[in-house]
């Protein structure tokens, strides 16, 4: 292992064991942050492989051969997953998403989708259950996913050029292949899907038209998002950056647009239709138009360390409390402590000087 791998090891191991109060704090639905924002989405990685090396995300630079991915004992059971889930729910987690990682390489992953979809939120309701995927594996998994419950799907997809996108996931893996992928979810039943592109000036911003052509009038919804500072390998750079404004305006040129409402308070991709019927596209722009503000997303690691952000250095050990026989009382109180001290706001302080600093790997928390 490489200098730069082992560091990077070091520091994804790198969390605290969570505060357990004296006092039990009964769950109320409502728990809300040190700035009264909500505790409604959760985010789980499940697994931290991957068959992609996408070049901002995990560069063979860092995530070579020799990289020491976690061994299975490391990662939290299925059980230990849903027991969790129950926990946040009761604090008022109405949303999952299953991510990686590349989630669909966890072995028997629809079986979870069935254990979590069995759980209803504090006010009785289904949990609303998605997964983000590259679409490599998606066209022989869509079937079994909807059967297990799943209902819909997010395919990460940054170029329609196949020279481009073998390029950006750096597995020379075809794009032709996570197209199919996105019709098996179709036909299976998961949508509307959602095409999340990752926009980097001058490596595939000229892919932003033909990613429009391509899915305007389908029932897809494709959404652009600024290039982020997650983690420390992706060699982010502020003039690779291209503004979520500028994306609209390209658009808009060949297919004008209208803002539309969001479909929930907290959503992060500002949503927008084609005035001729078109369909709809969405922008996420955490660089340039900071959200955090509304931001309600906890994130869970596939070794069970929760983060409070996805700009964190560190994160909260809940596996030590899960194997260590605390009681879901004890481990609610906990996480009870935990977010509501939470005081996260990194894209709103972004600075050259917060970009330089460390931060866990966006493969390790998900995106």
């Amino acid at each position: 292992m490489t200098e730069r791998n082992t560091t990077i090891a070091d520091h994804r191991y790198a969390a605290r064991v969570p505060t357990v109060p004296e006092q039990p704090l009964a769950p109320t639905g409502k728990l809300r942050d040190a700035r009264g924002r909500l505790l409604h989405d959760l985010r789980i990685s499940v697994t931290d492989r991957c068959n992609f090396r996408c070049t901002y995300c995990m560069p063979k630079s860092v995530f070579g051969k020799d990289y020491a991915f976690l061994p299975q004992a490391s990662l939290l059971s299925f059980e230990e997953i849903a027991r969790l889930v129950r926990i946040f729910v009761g604090h008022g987690v109405e949303k999952i998403r299953l991510t990686g990682g590349e989630p669909l390489l966890r072995k028997d992953i629809e079986r979870l989708v069935a254990m979590l979809c069995a759980i209803p939120t504090w006010r009785g309701a289904p949990l609303e259950i998605t997964l983000t995927t590259n679409g490599s594996l998606l066209a022989r998994k869509a079937r079994a996913l909807r059967d297990a419950g799943l209902r819909r799907v997010t395919v990460s997809l940054d170029a329609l050029d196949d020279r481009v996108f073998r390029a950006m996931n750096d597995a020379d893996f075809p794009v032709s292949d996570v197209l199919d992928g996105i019709d098996a979810a179709q036909r299976a039943g998961l949508a509307p899907v959602k095409v999340n592109m990752v926009v980097r000036r001058g490596v595939n911003d000229h892919e932003i038209l033909p990613m429009a052509r391509h899915f305007r009038g389908s029932p897809h919804v494709l959404r652009f998002i600024e290039f982020m500072d997650v983690g420390a390998s992706n060699g982010w750079r502020m003039d690779e950056v291209l503004p979520s404004t500028e994306v609209l305006a390209r658009i808009g040129e060949h297919f004008p647009v209208a803002p539309a409402d969001p479909n929930y308070a907290g959503e992060v991709a500002r949503r927008w239709r084609y005035l001729d019927g078109g369909g709809e596209i969405g922008v996420i722009s955490s660089v340039t138009q900071p959200f955090c503000g509304g931001c309600t997303r906890a994130r869970l690691s596939t070794e069970g360390r929760l983060y409070t952000c996805l700009f964190a250095d560190s994160g909260h050990d809940l596996r030590a409390l899960l194997r260590s026989g605390h009681s879901d009382e004890q481990i609610s109180g906990a996480l009870a402590l935990l977010w509501g001290r939470r005081d996260d706001r990194y894209s709103e302080i972004r600075s050259s000087a917060t970009a330089s600093l460390r931060r866990i790997e966006m493969s390790y928390i998900g995106g």
